[in-house]
């Protein structure tokens, strides 16, 4: 297992939309075991493979306290939604920003395991708003998106002044 590199807004590579896995072998395997490594040492609660800059429709996430509760979702596909949530969200690709972002409350989602076995999972809270924000990722979005112009623009700005500073 290694840590990968998280890439960090705005990198273009960010935006990129991922491609549906096809093939479920030992580097998909290795892919997501990579990936959690690297989300827990973070330390955050989910990771898509297009932060790692490996643009396939793969997710990680573990939302429970213990950090032992691995979620792995290959090719996810939201079959139903509803209810509102209001829980604010952060993201390991833009550090230190936190935003409440409008997303549904539960969560139906059909999905495939790391070897290749389709499941649904029924979610809510925060389980539910973390998958939504990592598929976000899987379509090249960045949760900041989702807020006004002027939003971002300070947000960018932030960042900016971060980078500027840490150099």
């Amino acid at each position: 297992m290694a840590i990968l590199n998280i890439l960090l807004y705005p990198d273009a590579r960010l935006h990129k939309v991922a491609e549906p896995v096809k093939v479920f072998d030992e580097s998909l395997k290795r892919l997501v075991s990579d990936m959690a490594q690297t989300m827990y040492a973070a330390p955050g609660i989910g990771l898509a493979a297009s932060q790692v800059d490996v643009h396939k429709q793969v997710i990680v996430v573990d939302v429970s306290e213990r950090r032992d509760s691995l979620v792995v979702l290959v090719n996810p596909e939201i079959l139903d939604a509803s209810g509102n949530s209001d829980i604010e969200e952060g993201c390991l690709s833009v550090p230190g920003i936190y935003h409440t972002i409008e997303r549904a409350e539960r969560l139906k989602v059909r999905a495939f395991d790391r070897n290749g076995n389709a499941f649904t999972l029924e979610s809510q809270g925060l389980l539910a708003v973390c998958i939504q924000h990592e598929m976000d990722h899987l379509r090249g979005k960045v949760f900041i998106e989702h807020l006004s112009q002027l939003k971002r623009q300070r947000i960018r700005a932030r960042i900016a002044k971060q980078l500027r500073q840490s150099a």
